[in-house]
């Protein structure tokens, strides 16, 4: 894996230097499927990037992508890249900052390595199957296997907000409910153990990258029913300690 890993991190940090080097009052903005749903022209030139970048090196490798036709597969057979060119991009077009780069390789289905970059903060969180979980070359420490009651929880501000299948109860069970706007973000809270828990609302290239990482340190997750997440379109997300997420679906409200 050490080839293809030192590949990715290259391009995730020459793309952080393209988003960088980008001038956020000349950005081009397109509104997706509302006015809070956004895609800029540096979220395709950063996928194009990437998309460049993988079929040089693995021209047999299928990619699964949030923008430009790429977006659907209908299945995860062979070698499938899942990126998500910037993951938090109302914050990036109004904040500057809080936002990710996130790539990750699944080979028939199983995750096998995960990349989130914070563009800002220079931080990339990577790692993968069976080789632990790292902060640029700081290896991370399993984070404590904490209860609801115990801990921080990411959330999704609208299901939150409405107290969509009781979302809002559990929230209040917590030690409090933390909401970035950044799926990206909230994968890397739970990484570094500062927070127990995330539910949101996301697509596969908002979770690929985060779950090989989860995994790797025991994290639970799920769609909402509890059952595997499909990896095709939005679907509600659940993803803990192992005994917070038991105590999460116990509260929720299908």
């Amino acid at each position: 894996m050490e080839p293809i890993i030192h590949e990715i991190k290259s391009w995730l940090l020459e793309a952080g230097e393209q988003i960088k080097a980008s001038e956020r009052q000349q950005l081009t903005i397109f509104e997706k499927t509302n006015r809070k749903d956004l895609v800029t022209n540096m979220d395709r030139t950063v996928q194009q990037f990437l998309v460049q970048k993988i079929a040089a090196f693995d021209p047999d490798a299928r990619i699964l992508a949030e923008e430009d036709g790429y977006n659907e597969l209908t299945d995860l057979t062979g070698r499938v890249f899942i990126i998500d060119p910037i993951d938090g991009t109302l914050n990036f077009v109004m904040e500057g900052e809080n936002f990710c780069i996130m790539l990750a390789m699944y080979e028939n289905g199983v995750g096998q390595l995960g990349f989130i970059y914070d563009v800002m903060q220079e931080e990339l969180y990577w790692g993968g199957r069976g080789i632990g979980v790292y902060q640029n070359d700081l290896q991370l420490s399993q984070p404590v296997n904490k209860t609801l009651e115990a801990g921080l929880l990411g959330m999704n501000g609208y299901l939150f907000a409405h107290n969509k299948f009781n979302i809002r109860t559990i929230g209040e069970k917590s030690m409090g409910v933390r909401i970035t706007g950044c799926a990206g973000l909230e994968m890397i809270a739970m990484l570094k153990g500062n927070h127990i828990g995330y539910l949101s609302n996301l697509s596969p290239w908002d979770y690929a990258a985060g779950c090989v990482l989860l995994t790797e340190f025991g994290f639970f997750y799920s769609n909402m029913n509890g059952e595997q997440l499909a990896f095709h379109g939005r679907e509600l997300f659940v993803a803990a300690t192992p005994k917070a997420f038991q105590q999460i679906h116990s509260f929720l409200e299908i």
